[in-house]
């Protein structure tokens, strides 16, 4: 019977696309699941179409609607976090960011987004029992499919089989299914740790328990630690994660991860999204050890604050004397999204031995021109990604503090101590002027 039906809804790629209507709002969902045969037959309609929405996030190649000649006429792209891709749609005028927690994402799906006319992804190719499964992206992808008026799943047999919970959707809720070319999924390799980053992994590492459950977020900084810790004798890992990369395969390979100490999800590795390398697919393909789950699951606070020893380890872009983190912007430019990051900042704190690591260098930009990254106040339109009641450990290669229970010219006092050295006293000048540095400190 799935059989009959897979046949009977077989159609190509420019046939599918056609019940996309002018003002039709489209879904490509995340990452590696968006559409490419699809999306390209999207394109070449482009002269029959205007005021098309489409949604995605966390783009991996630059979508063809968004490469035709004046896009904006046709499509725009609205993106919930974004990647160097997504912001150079924005850089193009024909795209928009939408701010969100990404715990809530399927929430506003289910109660707050009244109109998907089209949902377009990619997937994994149909199981005995017709179900297609959505690969390393569980995200918010039941949600859509649950508001989605017509769902199009275009077929690429390189796409791992991912064990998941809502992660399959059946051929018998599907529009039409295109096959497509199988292009190799999208690689992301991890750079060498520089000294620095090398350096804020030892500072952290000494803070990670055996038994502890990880969540490392994007970035060179938490990879480190991952690296790091393969060569350490951590053991009895755990992995609850927004993000899964090459490190935690890595860390399960060496025997250093088996979740036995997890009060939930016990022996399982749980995220909802996974980027890196064609050995992170190969090892995600059918293996029972990992559970996709969705984004309000694996970034609910209440479900990370129920695993003990929970440490959460997160890049920022600036710090300001007051203990506020932003993360996804510098000043106006946007650069990401508040992501997860707030969700486990929240969360860890609240998990018994829990902790949340916030890191970055202490400075950017070349010799002669470096900056500091520890600043007075964060830039005239920087995001806060976690307000000053929220953050826990800051970290950068030159120390760690702990926030919490600090009065404001403490928190100076603390964050001017991991700042660069040349750049401490212009930093104690200014906290003075905003009245939160006294005389008789000292750092």
């Amino acid at each position: 019977m799935s059989l009959q039906q897979y046949r009977e809804k077989q159609v190509s790629a420019e046939e599918a696309v056609k019940i996309v209507k002018s003002g039709d709002w489209v879904d490509y969902g995340i990452c590696l699941g968006q559409p490419i045969a699809a999306d390209q037959a999207l394109a070449a309609r482009a002269g029959e179409l205007s005021g098309v929405q489409v949604r995605g996030m966390v783009s991996m190649r630059l979508p063809a609607i968004c490469a035709i000649p004046e896009p904006e006429k046709h499509f725009t792209w609205n993106t919930w976090h974004c990647t160097g891709v997504d912001r150079e749609i924005l850089r193009k005028g024909c795209g928009y960011f939408s701010p969100m927690r990404y715990s809530e994402l399927p929430r506003f799906y289910r109660e707050n987004i009244t109109k998907i006319d089209a949902a377009i992804f990619q997937v994994a190719p149909m199981d005995d029992q017709g179900y297609f499964n959505f690969g390393p992206q569980g995200s918010h992808m039941k949600a859509v499919c649950d508001r989605a008026e017509n769902i199009i799943v275009e077929v690429n047999e390189n796409m791992p089989r991912c064990v998941g919970d809502e992660h399959a959707i059946h051929v018998s809720r599907v529009k039409y299914v295109v096959q497509g070319e199988n292009p190799v999924l999208p690689e992301v390799k991890g750079a060498e740790p520089s000294p620095v980053d090398r350096r804020v992994a030892e500072l952290i590492i000494d803070d990670i328990p055996n038994g502890a459950c990880l969540q490392l977020g994007i970035g060179d900084m938490p990879a480190a630690v991952g690296a790091l810790i393969a060569e350490t004798d951590l053991r009895d890992l755990g992995v609850h994660t927004e993000l899964y990369t090459d490190v935690f395969a890595e860390l399960s390979l060496q025997g250093k991860v088996t979740g036995s100490k997890k009060s939930i999800d016990r022996f399982r590795q749980v995220y909802t999204f996974a980027l890196g390398t064609q050995k992170l697919y190969d090892f995600m393909h059918d293996n029972p050890e990992l559970l996709c789950r969705p984004a309000d699951y694996t970034n609910d606070v209440q479900k990370v604050a129920q695993l003990d020893n929970f440490i959460s380890i997160n890049n920022a872009v600036e710090v300001d004397l007051f203990g506020q983190v932003s993360s996804e912007s510098s000043g106006v430019r946007h650069i990401s999204g508040t992501g997860g990051q707030l969700d486990f900042v929240t969360g860890a704190y609240l998990s018994r031995g829990g902790k949340s690591f916030i890191c970055l260098s202490s400075t950017y930009g070349k010799n002669g021109s470096a900056k500091s990254r520890i600043v007075p106040t964060l830039p005239v339109g920087s995001i806060v990604t976690a307000p000053r009641s929220c953050t826990h450990w800051v970290v950068t290669e030159f120390g760690k503090v702990n926030l919490k229970g600090l009065s404001t010219w403490e928190r100076a006092e603390a964050l001017i101590s991991i700042a660069h050295p040349d750049f401490q006293e212009e930093l104690i000048k200014q906290a003075e002027q905003m009245n939160i540095w006294r005389n008789s400190n000292r750092i």
